[in-house]
């Protein structure tokens, strides 16, 4: 999953549209609610009255993520970053709330009370980021952010018509604007001393450089005139490829190199040493906010710190009787090295890597209905990642439109085929497509009885959560057969483990980018490399990295909860429909979903 950009588009604009949203085909009519016996009926209509005015506010307000859950009624403009306008957005959530919060609760569904709720934590969370003023104006990240923004907008417009064209060049023409925005936001973050470190920073500017250097034809903000639909006539193309190279060179790259001399001249030199949140101005006040919004607890810092230290304990312990199966002899941290340099174990260029995890995705869809009663229609598929995002970019997952025009897909890294061990891609296939992120996303998109709002986002501490969980399916479904592809699903476990002690240590225990560098290379035996960009990520996006780990272990205790009271009648199918048939929701939300089920199935 990806979207860390969206954190500068929208500050925090609503839990659950902070994760990468799940696609929605604005050309689907917003579901009519179906009136529950025993509900209040005008409570009900009121309420998605409510869901569906506020849902036509965002597409307006944030354009860039309409045109990502496919509503591009929109397209030819880019999110307002002006100050009034943002004042307004905030203005706009406490309106919703005091609506929101004057609805007859008792009086619907369980469904709607459900979603009820999860619309008020949403604007909840929203409204306490109103005061982070300097945290908000961080919109530069390692793993991505409004950097690169721009660049993936490009990619996921549409341009099969030339109104699509006109509204992307549209689009081209608003972009020094916004980036003059971004400059304001980004000084006035300057002056409240809340700036990226310098590790951090010196990859945002690799990574403007990266989308800089390749000539206009090959430039990634050239890509929708590379995709031209067939019935756009052969002349008008030509008109329009012109158009487009003229907009790119004289419109983007221009605003593009602002932003870089910005960050080289003026933001790189304030650096501070560290960018642990405790070192900011209240910054342990943000950090409180970013872990409860991530994980929707109320876990603790300390707490997470804990369970991510008794897992690695557990997982360790695993990798290395699978040291002993394959009978190496040699410690922890030769194995790895023996697994990470032997030739054998990598592919021999990028088209054979993507082969691979097309081989494996292969494997996996046949075994699905031993897990699952039900599957979405959507397709997805396996694609190279843009050459711009660099050969350390973690490979991510983008939804499927509901309308049929675009799949989900996995975006491998291509460009790492040689530090992509073929020991670690039966897991990450499972992570990012099916069981994973596309089963579970695809699904959302379908669930028509639920609120677009609902099906359009998400929460990152459930669809993590969930993509980790479909991870340890893999035996059911023909995967980790081999000992080294099960070391590499475990290493994977452990890492996402070692994400709880890292980001707690960084931002809350004291603790030095080297000194998590270090934890997480000996706890896990990945490369010092993928860890150091790793770090960058949890220090540039605090929290975010909390949500895998504390959604699976959530999970797993719901599925074992199950076992417990249904003994012989627990089937594994019908508890994984429950689970993902709420859409993408607080785990609060999914574990009283769960219960509910559990008390009718008990009784049956």
């Amino acid at each position: 999953m990806r979207h860390r950009w969206m954190k500068g588009l929208v500050a925090g604009v609503l839990a659950w549209a902070c994760a990468m949203p799940s696609a929605w085909a604005a050309e689907a009519p917003a579901a009519v609610p179906a009136i529950a016996s025993g509900a209040d009926a005008a409570a009900t209509r009121q309420l998605h009255a409510l869901f569906d005015a506020r849902w036509e506010a965002l597409m307006r307000t944030y354009p860039e993520w309409g045109t990502f859950v496919g509503d591009h009624r929109y397209g030819d403009r880019l999110y307002d970053a002006s100050p009034a306008a943002i004042a307004a957005e905030f203005e706009a959530a406490r309106q919703a709330l005091v609506q929101a919060r004057g609805i007859p609760r008792l009086g619907l569904s369980a469904r709607d009370q459900a979603s009820l709720d999860i619309f008020v934590h949403g604007l909840e969370e929203q409204l306490r980021t109103e005061p982070f003023v300097g945290y908000r104006s961080m919109s530069l990240g390692a793993l991505g952010g409004f950097q690169s923004g721009f660049a993936e907008l490009l990619r996921a417009v549409p341009a099969t018509t030339r109104a699509q064209v006109e509204q992307a060049l549209a689009r081209m023409a608003a972009y020094p604007r916004r980036v003059d925005q971004e400059l304001v936001k980004l000084r006035e973050g300057l002056a409240l001393r809340w700036v990226p470190p310098r590790e951090v920073l010196e990859r945002v500017l690799k990574q403007i450089d990266g989308q800089l250097a390749p000539a206009v034809d090959q430039s990634p903000f050239f890509d929708p005139f590379t995709r031209l639909g067939k019935d756009i006539p052969a002349a008008e193309q030509e008109a329009l490829k012109a158009r487009g190279r003229q907009a790119v060179a004289e419109q983007v790259l221009p605003a593009l190199r602002r932003l870089r001399a910005f960050v080289a001249d003026e933001y790189l030199p304030a650096a501070p040493p560290s960018g642990a949140l405790g070192t900011y101005p209240g910054g342990a006040e943000v950090y409180a906010h970013e872990v409860r919004a991530n994980t929707t607890t109320e876990l603790s810092p300390a707490q997470i710190h804990a369970i991510g230290l008794r897992e690695l304990a557990r997982l360790r312990g695993e990798m290395e009787a699978v040291i002993k199966e394959v009978k190496f002899e040699g410690d922890f941290p030769a194995f790895v090295r023996y697994l990470n340099t032997d030739p054998k174990f990598f592919h021999t260029g990028p088209e054979a890597l993507l082969a691979g995890y097309r081989d494996i995705a292969k494997r996996i869809d046949p075994e699905l209905p031993k897990l699952f009663a039900e599957l979405p229609r959507a397709p997805y598929g396996v694609r190279a990642m843009p050459a711009y995002l660099g050969s350390d970019r973690a490979e991510f997952y983008d939804g499927p439109a509901l309308d049929g025009s675009e799949p989900g897909w996995f975006n491998a890294n291509a460009l790492a085929w040689k530090t992509r061990p073929i020991w670690g891609m039966e897991t990450l296939v499972a992570h990012e497509t099916v069981p994973g992120h596309h089963l579970q996303i695809a699904r959302a998109v379908e669930l028509g009885e639920l609120p677009r709002f609902r099906r359009g986002g998400g929460f990152t501490v459930y669809n993590e959560g969930w993509a980790l969980y479909a991870e340890t399916l893999g035996p059911d479904l023909g995967l980790y057969k081999d000992p080294y592809s099960r070391f590499g699903h475990l290493q994977w476990q452990a890492f996402r483990a070692a994400r709880l002690v890292v980001d707690t240590g960084l931002h809350a225990m004291g603790w030095s980018r080297q000194r998590a560098i270090d934890f997480m290379v000996e706890r896990t035996g990945e490369k010092p490399d993928l860890v150091a960009s790793e770090v960058d990520r949890y220090v540039s996006w605090p929290g975010q990295a909390l949500a895998y780990m504390i959604g699976q272990l959530k999970i797993v205790e719901l599925r074992d909860r199950a076992k417990a009271r249904l003994g012989e009648r627990f089937d594994i199918r019908k508890f994984h429909q429950i689970v993902l048939d709420q859409g993408s929701v607080p785990l609060p939300v999914l574990e009283r979903a769960v219960d509910e089920w559990l008390a009718v199935a008990g009784k049956a």
